[in-house]
């Protein structure tokens, strides 16, 4: 399994009226944390990119438990628990960075397709990458 741990703090720009992290600003949360976890292995988005491969969002979930406040600290933990084929599922659990309660849980899956849009397979350099941890 790869997993990262990724913390923010929430901003006023984050929360509703109610004082709670507005349900949408999670997405965003996942994809700052899933850019941490490709960077930790060696794959930033630019590196990836340069190689004529991109990694669209197919399909997004998230199950929201408690809803994070104000000034709160959140630990978003991503991980990568089986060997992509076509796609690539990436799994998210945010939390209280003190308390540990879980605050969402959800997954990204990806698809890989070169310049054009058009669906490829797993590029081998992604592989590679990936290899040592499964």
């Amino acid at each position: 399994m790869i997993k990262n741990d990724h913390v923010i703090k929430i901003y006023y720009r984050d929360v509703d009226q109610m004082g709670i992290v507005y349900y949408s600003r999670y997405l965003e949360y996942f994809e700052e944390a899933r850019t941490e976890l490709l960077v930790s292995l060696g794959l930033d988005v630019p590196s990836i990119e340069k190689e004529g491969v991109k990694l669209p969002v197919v399909t997004s979930h998230c199950d929201y438990k408690k809803g994070a406040r104000l000034e709160e600290e959140l630990r978003i933990e991503t991980f990568i628990d089986k060997t992509p084929k076509a796609t690539l599922l990436i799994n998210y659990k945010i939390s209280n960075n003190s308390s540990g309660e879980i605050n969402v849980t959800g997954y990204t899956k990806h698809a890989f397709i070169d310049n054009e849009s058009h669906p490829i397979r797993v590029p081998n350099f992604i592989k590679d990458k990936l290899a040592k941890y499964f």
